[in-house]
């Protein structure tokens, strides 16, 4: 498995973030482009999948802003091609508003999803929710220690690296935030209200299917390597079992 890539949002810092804005509407580029310009950001463009591949090779941003129908190749396949080898953020920004498309968006690896029409100052403010976010995983990371083992499990979190028994397990940033909530007491179970205050921050309205799509891939990721660390404890939340964690 290849070690995905780290984006440059934490060597950066929190006021300025190098953001790439994918949409085959220059309109909608625009009043993105222009939304984020004035909160601070860098920004740079592409207008379909190619060539969103190319510029994020080319630039490597902090956060990719992605719109999810565009033609040839679309913003859902762009997602699986940065994930191979990329945790960066991803926010889709979709006129699809069915809760299959949130949820597919979500469990193929992205942050967040945003649908048109779309208020620029939400835009922003979910932006700047997912850089917090990085920011505060950056700072943790500083003030805790460097390895955390527990069992088979190993999470390295200067290098923002997961291991089980050895074999890597790549996760993004949201993913391996939401991870290391549960790391802070294996066997507790955490409300899905709980995980969201810990990874997410307080006043985040996240939604408790956002939740359980980012931990569902995260298991998937688990299982890859063998095991099944996270259990679903039934009208309650989420407990990490580190000692039964192999996957059937």
């Amino acid at each position: 498995m290849e070690e995905e890539r780290d984006s440059g949002t934490l060597s950066r810092g929190s006021d300025v973030a190098r953001i790439l804005v994918v949409d085959d509407d220059a309109h909608i580029r625009d009043v993105v482009r222009f939304a984020l310009e004035k909160a601070g950001h860098q920004v740079c463009e592409a207008g379909e999948g190619r060539a969103a591949m190319a510029e994020f090779a080319r630039s490597a941003p902090d956060l990719v802003v992605l719109d999810i129908l565009m033609p040839e190749i679309d913003g859902l396949e762009v997602c699986r091609e940065l994930r191979r080898t990329s945790a960066v953020p991803i926010l889709f920004l979709s006129s699809r508003d069915e809760e299959l498309d949130r949820v597919l968006g979500l469990e193929l690896g992205a942050d967040d999803y945003v649908v048109k029409p779309f208020s620029p100052r939400e835009l922003v403010a979910r932006v700047k929710g997912i850089l917090r976010r990085a920011q505060r995983s950056a700072a943790d990371e500083r003030a805790a220690p460097e390895v955390i083992e527990r069992g088979a499990l190993r999470v390295d979190l200067d290098r923002h690296e997961c291991t089980w028994s050895g074999r890597a397990v790549a996760l993004t940033v949201t993913e391996f935030h939401l991870l290391c909530s549960l790391l802070g007491m294996p066997g507790k179970v955490y409300t899905r209200e709980e995980l969201v205050e810990r990874a997410y921050g307080a006043g985040h309205h996240i939604t408790d299917r956002t939740v359980d799509s980012h931990v569902r891939r995260i298991r998937k990721k688990f299982k890859q390597c063998g095991a099944d660390p996270i259990e679903t404890v039934y009208g309650l939340g989420y407990r990490l079992s580190v000692e039964g964690g192999s996957a059937e």
